[in-house]
């Protein structure tokens, strides 16, 4: 089964870090995903930049709305995620639970793909 690893973080943490914490970080995230890649459970995963980056989008009354940043104000953003090949929901959460950050408070959504069959045309 499928499952996607959502990576939760204060982003406020990281850029407050000095350049050689940061690369520390970054190496301990370079370490776990070569890990997650040598099991052959890595489908892919990306990072993401900072909410500060993001644009909102909504649709009200046909027309189309932006805005600047994320939906929701919280004290964790989504930062990135894994998409792994699990046997099971145990061991997603395995691997969910080896995450660097979460030493330091953050936190790994972990939620199955759904599958949908094609339409046949």
């Amino acid at each position: 089964m499928h499952y996607l690893l959502l990576i939760y973080a204060d982003e406020k943490v990281l850029a407050s870090k000095s350049p050689d914490e940061q690369a520390a970080i970054l190496n301990a995230w370079f370490a776990y995903t070569a890990d997650l890649q040598a099991s052959g459970k890595l489908l892919g995963g990306e990072a993401l930049t900072p909410t500060t980056t993001a644009t909102t989008v909504r649709v009200a009354n046909g027309r189309t709305l932006i805005a600047d940043g994320p939906f929701a104000e919280t004290k964790e953003q989504l930062g990135g995620y894994y998409a792994v090949d699990a046997d099971h929901l145990d061991e997603a959460i395995a691997w969910a639970a080896k995450m660097p950050h979460l030493a330091a408070g953050g936190s790994v959504e972990v939620r199955p793909i759904q599958v949908f069959d094609a339409p046949q045309l």
